[in-house]
């Protein structure tokens, strides 16, 4: 990939130089554009950048899969294959090529050069940093495509060799203990601090050695179905290391800076947004599935509902009047597993009359879809204003909140202590601990909302009622009541991973749990069906079911999405090597074919 690499060499060095941006500036001579140019405290924003649009867009993508997003009819813009065949699961080889352009285009091309100008400066906290984000972009590409080129990507190699789904996890986990002795060192007296570079973490190594016990929680995790490599007390261990509370977590603060005007060489966005609002509500094409939203609805004997406290920040919303009065109306969820609306004209996009303050849908027969509310959200580069992020229209009605992860400004959460809790609690459930899974269990919930009401905290007084707090009175209520398991027999691994599928809303790891308990198949362990109520969508293109996913029944494992297949690139220029790397690479059913991991020993 000697090709990759020089292209992003010159994708950091021009975009550092037409930025004026404090984390993405280069001050070097721009009329000697060589590997040396970019400085440590210059490149290391970049790769970081990169990496996290690259896992950014795994999981928006990943959310079509697990139930979480569907498309609108109608789009015509931006990638036609994403929004006119995920929602179908009518996959094709283009859904998967933008985390893999950012990854080895954007960044992993900059790491050997980085690592080599940190050994000669004896900037050794860069050096970690490296092999952290190497780990987690390889492990990324792993889960993706499930075999990669790893030893031989980042050389002189034109057309590299592919290692297998398990080799890659044991480099990447090599890689994490390489990271750690780096970031204990001293560096050199004129050395770069790390802080100088570091948009994650400002520099604060305590944060990064926990994100690296973190990685290594998640991903031991991950081998729930290998029998002989699951080791519940290694992961354990790891989550003592790793990240305890806010402080300590890895969290991406972005920002809607009206001074944002420099885009990203590989994706035209803005480089100070949340990466979820560029790939998800950068547009009005993304709705919210009945799925994801009965999550937030607890509904009781009575008849009544008690919803999440979250509902109103994870879900979007919209303005309405009546008798004068403004008032904001959640949006519905999208049926697409019970009914066939996406082969019936729906979701249709709506319309806002700012005269008549009314929303109306003009395609014949779906009137009533004004009742789902668009993601989008719009920022500064847009034309919109730093403090209103939200949709609106020209009467300042607001057309959309956003969600919680999808605004200009939102976090990105990298590696939290509440996911942390999570994992402990799925491995002491594991092992018959039911006590000590409750516990965790309740942990994770209530970190999640503290996270959440931090940031809503920071914000400030906010126009956008999706960005005000959570009253406290409403989380210590929820959190007491039976909506969530009080006793240790009232906890099963379903609630445990519901409420995980909440709180690690769009993100890759959410379809890799699914995969791990097969879905709703119900046949993994005696746990039952851990995501119930989950299905393929009921308007899967036949040729989808017939080829792609050809599985008769949920039992049957290639009834599921399982993988990407490989994009163009690696299709077209390196062909014999990935047909070498699995009987099935070039197949119409690779998307059903597990990946090491999600292959029961």
């Amino acid at each position: 990939m000697k090709k990759i690499k020089y292209i992003g060499l010159s994708l950091v060095i021009a975009m550092g130089f037409a930025s004026c941006e404090d984390w993405l500036e280069v001050n070097d001579n721009p009329n000697t554009p060589t590997q040396d140019v970019a400085s440590l405290e210059s490149r290391l924003p970049w790769i970081e950048h990169h990496y996290g649009y690259a896992a950014g867009t795994a999981g928006f993508r990943a959310g079509f899969i697990n139930g979480t997003i569907t498309s609108r009819k109608g789009v015509s813009t931006l990638a036609t294959n994403l929004h006119n065949y995920m929602p179908y699961w009518d996959a094709s080889n283009g859904i998967s090529t933008t985390p893999y352009q950012h990854w080895f285009v954007g960044a992993a091309c900059n790491l050997e050069d980085l690592i080599k100008k940190a050994e000669e400066e004896g900037a050794y906290h860069y050096i970690g940093v490296a092999h952290v984000i190497r780990a987690m972009g390889f492990m990324l590409m792993a889960d993706w495509y499930g075999e990669c080129p790893y030893t031989e990507a980042l050389g002189a190699y034109l057309t590299p060799k592919y290692d297998t789904g398990q080799a890659i996890f044991e480099g990447c986990m090599a890689d994490l203990d390489l990271a750690l002795p780096y970031f204990d060192m001293t560096q050199e007296h004129n050395a770069t601090p790390l802080k100088d570079g570091d948009s994650w973490n400002d520099g604060d190594v305590t944060k990064w050695k926990a994100l690296v016990y973190g990685l290594k929680a998640r991903w031991l995790n991950n081998l729930s179905k290998k029998s002989s490599l699951y080791k519940p007390e290694e992961i354990l261990s790891a989550i003592e290391k790793g990240p305890k509370d806010y402080a300590t977590s890895t969290i991406v603060n972005h920002v809607n800076d009206p001074g944002d005007t420099s885009s990203d060489a590989l994706a035209g966005d803005p480089l100070k947004t949340s990466f979820l609002f560029d790939c998800a509500a950068w547009s009005d094409h993304i709705r919210m599935t009945k799925y994801y939203t009965d999550l937030f609805e607890y509904p009781q004997t009575d008849g009544s509902v008690v919803y999440d406290p979250r509902r109103e920040k994870m879900l979007p919303m919209n303005e309405h009047y009546k008798n004068g009065e403004s008032y904001f109306m959640v949006t519905s969820g999208v049926d697409i597993i019970n009914s066939d609306i996406l082969n019936n004209s729906g979701p249709a996009q709506q319309t806002y009359n700012a005269s008549t303050k009314s929303y109306s849908v003009s395609t014949a027969g779906r009137e009533g879809d004004t009742i789902y509310v668009t993601l989008k959200g719009v920022c500064c580069k847009q034309g919109g204003a730093a403090d209103e992020s939200y949709y609106q229209g020209a009467d300042g009605t607001i057309l959309s909140t956003g969600t919680f992860y999808t605004l200009p400004e939102s976090p990105t959460h990298l590696m939290t202590s509440y996911e942390m809790d999570f994992i402990k609690a799925e491995v002491l459930f594991r092992q018959g601990d039911k006590g000590g899974a409750l516990t965790a269990y309740k942990n994770a919930i209530k970190g999640h909302l503290d996270f959440m009401n931090t940031k809503l905290k920071a914000y400030g007084t906010a126009n956008n009622p999706g960005k005000n707090p959570m009253p406290q009175a409403d989380i210590d209520e929820f959190l007491a009541s039976d909506c969530i398991a009080q006793t240790a027999n009232e906890l099963t691994m379903a609630e445990i991973m519901k409420q995980k599928f909440i709180a690690m809303s769009f993100s890759q790891q959410n379809w890799n749990d699914m995969r791990r308990f097969n879905f709703s198949a119900g046949n993994v362990g005696d746990f039952g069906v851990v995501y119930p109520g989950f299905d393929r969508p009921k308007s899967i293109r036949a040729t989808a079911a017939s080829q792609k996913f050809p599985g008769a029944s949920k039992s049957d494992n290639n009834y599921w999405w399982r993988r990407m297949a490989h994009c163009s690139h690696e299709v077209n220029y390196n062909a014999k090597n990935l047909k070498e790397s699995n009987a099935k690479a070039t197949d119409n059913d690779i998307w059903s074919v597990s990946v090491w991991w999600d292959v029961p020993e």
